[in-house]
């Protein structure tokens, strides 16, 4: 009896010790910060013992063999990964996770007309890339279009605006992937079809950058066709930016030798649609490119109120952009007339007419 009492004691003691390991936190402390935190990756075909190796090392598990009782008893297949510990975990909590592959990602936002180098930014900003390599690969992969655009010098227009959720460790490709596959399904649901892409994409670039309304796109996108029906040019800021921007030398406003730069995106000089996209529409921009407001305007300009007015003529024009500067002299009778060229990705708000606003469409 006494040797079946000392056997049952030293199981007892040894269950004890295993639910400890098992159930028992460790780990960084609670509120450990991204920068402070462990963080564990696990290659590929990494079998359980070495996993269990790693986090044992890290010191998110006391002994290896908790883990590995755990693969056991509870069975399930073991993701690959980065994890993060922030806090501290069980060994069943660690094991949970891995089972249901709580890898530890970075979210980066691309709001409706970021153009290709905003996005490069912001995921350079969310320490997923630098700048220089994701602006190199935004333009090297185009194969990702081939299909749809098949001269596409750049991913610009089909990297879809949205929240994305990326490894530390994802390569750029793979990122704008990603995004383009997101595109993909938007421009599904919304019946773009691949002979209307093109051209359908980079209307709805132009929409993106010249109104904030969701209500105006329409108005706005028909105001780009009736020109193009007419020949004129469509004369749009915010596509003389982008030339400048491709050409390097973009300085926070429009001057003059913007005006007169020779790039195909510049709207003043080359009537026509710009040869790409400008920007990266979103939803409502791209359904406006589909489904232009049929008028007979050719004109709009800001309100003070930060809304569109249309002109079907010159003269309609001129009167709307004189309405407009008395406003906004009434609002304040002590500031400076606005400076013929604002800076870039203005709002509709912020947008002034400029000096040759008689023979312009989006003033």
């Amino acid at each position: 009896m006494k040797f079946f009492t000392i056997l049952l004691l030293l199981a007892m003691v040894a269950a004890a010790l295993t639910a400890y390991e098992v159930y028992a936190p460790i780990g960084p402390a609670v509120g450990t910060s991204d920068a402070e935190a462990v963080y564990v990756d696990i290659a590929p075909g990494t079998g359980t013992q070495a996993i269990a190796a790693q986090l044992e090392e890290a010191g998110v598990l006391r002994i290896r063999f908790a883990f590995e009782l755990l693969r056991v008893v509870k069975r399930g297949k073991l993701i690959a990964g980065e994890y993060r510990f922030n806090q501290p975990a069980t060994a069943s909590e660690v094991y949970a996770r891995m089972v249901s592959g709580d890898v530890y990602t970075i979210s980066v936002t691309i709001p409706e007309g970021y153009n290709i180098f905003e996005i490069a930014q912001a995921v350079a900003n969310a320490g997923l890339a630098s700048r220089d390599d994701f602006l190199t690969a935004e333009r090297s992969q185009t194969a990702l279009v081939a299909d749809i655009d098949p001269n596409a010098p750049s991913l610009e227009g089909y990297l879809f605006p949205d929240t994305y959720r990326f490894t530390r460790h994802t390569p750029p490709g793979q990122m704008l992937a990603a995004m383009v596959k997101r595109f993909r399904q938007v421009a599904g649901q919304l019946g773009l079809g691949r002979g209307e892409m093109g051209k359908t994409v980079i209307l709805a670039s132009l929409v993106e950058k010249e109104v904030r309304q969701d209500a105006e796109r329409p108005l706005v996108a028909g105001v780009f066709i009736n020109r193009l029906v007419q020949g004129m040019p469509l004369a749009t800021d915010p596509s003389v930016i982008y030339a400048a921007l491709l050409e390097g030398h973009y300085r926070g406003t429009i001057y003059a030798s913007d005006l007169q730069s020779q790039s195909p995106y510049n709207t003043y000089r080359h009537a026509g649609l710009p040869p790409g996209p400008i920007a990266n529409p979103g939803v409502a921009a791209l359904k406006a490119a589909l489904a232009p407001a049929r008028t007979d305007y050719l004109y709009f300009v800001a309100d003070a109120q930060g809304h569109s007015r249309f002109s079907a003529t010159l003269e309609q024009h001129t009167q709307q952009v004189e309405s407009y500067r008395k406003a906004l002299h009434t609002a304040a009778p002590q500031s400076p007339a606005p400076p013929p060229h604002p800076g870039a990705h203005r709002s509709a708000a912020s947008r002034r007419p400029a000096r040759h606003s008689a023979h312009r469409a989006s003033r």
